[in-house]
């Protein structure tokens, strides 16, 4: 397991962060998301697309599921969990988008998704508010 650990003192950081993460990305990848309310998940992921040239990236705590796709044809699926039981979760289809060649999954809140399937590409990040601005981010990768 690969862990690396990162202190961002604005939003603005947490979303360049996430533009660099991107970098890292491959077709398949599974990336839990996991903190608090507010404590920077969807920033990040605003960053991640925003790597992609994708805009207009908004929380999905309603819509449970938003798919975003980028000019190279990658699909972003953003998931957030938080307003679902646990038994509901399996009504999202999320292992058809895990599986995918030509996307990648983020999933904020998968405490709610019990019995995570252990995938292959799988990472997960680890979101703590220190105060107002500033966030501990954890990354940990299988590779």
């Amino acid at each position: 397991m690969k862990t690396e650990k990162f202190i961002t003192h604005s939003e603005l950081e947490t979303r360049e962060l996430g533009r660099n993460f991107a970098e890292r990305l491959t077709p398949g990848q599974v990336i839990l998301l996991y903190g608090d309310l507010g404590s920077g998940k969807t920033v990040f992921v605003r960053g991640v697309c925003e790597a992609f040239n994708i805009s207009c990236v908004r929380s999905p705590s309603f819509t449970l599921i938003n798919e975003y796709e980028a000019d190279s044809g990658l699909f972003i699926i953003h998931a957030d969990l938080y307003r679902l039981e646990s038994s509901g979760v399996y009504a999202l289809g999320l292992e058809e988008y895990a599986d995918s060649k030509d996307s990648v999954m983020f999933i904020e809140w998968p405490e709610r998704w019990k019995d995570v399937p252990e995938y292959a590409n799988l990472t997960r990040i680890y979101f703590t508010a220190l105060d107002e601005s500033t966030r501990e981010i954890k990354l940990e990768a299988k590779s």
